[in-house]
């Protein structure tokens, strides 16, 4: 019996532990609980008459890069409908006020194989666009049962991904051979995937060079910045478990250089905000949560910016952004949002999700690796007492994220033959 079948047997006996893991992760705020039968593949709107793609991204850096992708789709096809798929709750609230006339968001399934038909049956997509890398076995291999035109975009395989799938060699060619399209981010995982036994594979660059500046209110920013002042202010961004007392520590070792500093702490996951504060204040700090309401005050040393889809205010009220994620074995966030947003940007040793845009900035000069609290704190003092350097990082960044912004063009003149195709095919067909 090959791997898929053996997937596909041990997860049609899943749903009763998905039922009971679903209602754990709805309990810790991880689920929507309104939408929760959408995982379940309960769709919670009706499909729109006519020609639908469906696209799926992971979490929330896929779905803000797919956006610039999703608009380019509705505007060169008119009658066109799309449906968002993402697995997290924020991404589902970042994409809420982002997404274009005719296109609409729901929860993925669960891989479990009666749900993934479910969801199939109801929605019934004449194409399929997966984003990146999360590729589910069943939803991927019934797709293309049901001979849905299925295309890999912006796709991300990294080293440790790769021999991942080369250990389970016959599954991966399987699904990824299915694809008609794929779309690498750089020639290396271009490689890999070719190996993984993927087709028609090119590697017109990452779609992140090509996403919008990070969307924010300007009122609540100009709020934020009545109430820092003249203060100033560096944000980790994207922070994961042991990365705040980093932060922490190069904090409390910057306030003899700069007193009136101000730390702004933006989790990635927000429900871990009570323990981060918990733990800041436990060593000392003076600390605010952005859910409570409360003002920064004179006296407030860090700002928890426990909220959804704010990030890009904090970019722009502070002037240094660490990349979190990048010291925790996560792999590491998306640069280029700081970069757009004039920030000096400094990072961890491990930036693997995003090596190539990691590596074009180091190149120019336009970010800097930390591995310890005393060399963050080390150049964020740098940065700060010298404007000329700040100002030479923070134009480094701007110039790499600016020089690749062609990258969309190139991603649809390379799937808009078989979009059209797809497209036209089911309508041909009567259907």
């Amino acid at each position: 019996m090959s791997g898929l079948a053996l997937y596909r047997n041990a997860t049609l006996l899943a749903p009763p532990l998905a039922h009971l893991m679903l209602n754990l992760r709805r309990a810790k705020g991880k689920e929507d609980g309104a939408r929760l039968s959408e995982r379940k593949g309960i769709p919670s709107l009706a499909r729109p008459a006519g020609r639908l793609a469906w696209l799926h991204a992971a979490s929330v850096g896929e779905a803000q890069s797919s956006l610039v992708l999703i608009e380019r789709l509705l505007d060169e096809f008119e009658s066109l409908h799309m449906l968002v798929t993402t697995g997290t709750v924020t991404s589902a609230a970042h994409l809420e006020d982002r997404l274009p006339v005719r296109a609409f968001h729901q929860y993925l399934p669960l891989d479990c194989p009666q749900w993934v038909e479910r969801f199939l049956d109801h929605w019934a997509p004449d194409l399929a666009i997966w984003m990146e890398s999360e590729l589910w076995p069943n939803l991927v291999s019934e797709t293309m049962r049901r001979s849905v035109p299925a295309l890999l975009v912006n796709a991300r395989m990294s080293a440790s991904s790769f021999r991942a799938w080369r250990r389970m060699d016959g599954m991966a060619r399987h699904l990824i051979s299915g694809f008609q399209v794929c779309l690498a981010q750089t020639d290396e995982q271009a490689d890999r995937l070719r190996q993984l036994g993927a087709g028609n594979v090119s590697s017109p660059g990452n779609l992140k060079y090509s996403a919008a500046p990070l969307a924010f209110d300007q009122g609540e920013l100009e709020e934020l910045q009545s109430a820092i002042g003249a203060r100033p202010v560096w944000v980790a961004a994207s922070t994961h478990a042991g990365e705040e007392i980093m932060v922490s520590n190069a904090h409390t070792a910057l306030l003899s250089q700069i007193p009136d500093l101000l730390t702004v702490i933006v989790p990635r996951h927000p429900h871990r905000a009570g323990q981060i504060e918990t733990v800041l204040a436990q060593r000392g700090h003076s600390c605010v949560r952005r859910s409570t309401g409360a003002p920064i005050s004179r006296d407030t040393a860090i700002y928890i910016a426990d909220t959804l889809g704010e990030l890009g205010i904090f970019y722009r009220l502070a002037r240094i952004a660490y990349i979190g994620g990048s010291m925790a074995s996560q792999g590491g966030h998306n640069p280029l949002e700081a970069a757009q947003l004039g920030c000096a940007i400094l990072h961890g040793p491990d930036m693997e999700n995003f090596q190539s845009v990691a590596e074009a900035l180091a190149a120019e000069g336009g970010a800097l690796t930390v591995r310890s609290a005393p060399e963050m704190s080390a150049l964020i003092g740098d940065l700060f007492e010298d404007r000329d350097l700040w100002l030479r990082r923070t134009q480094a960044a701007a110039k790499v994220a600016k020089v690749n912004q062609g990258v969309i063009d190139r991603v649809f003149n390379a799937i808009a033959p078989t979009v059209q195709a797809a497209l036209t095919r089911k309508t041909d067909a009567g259907a």
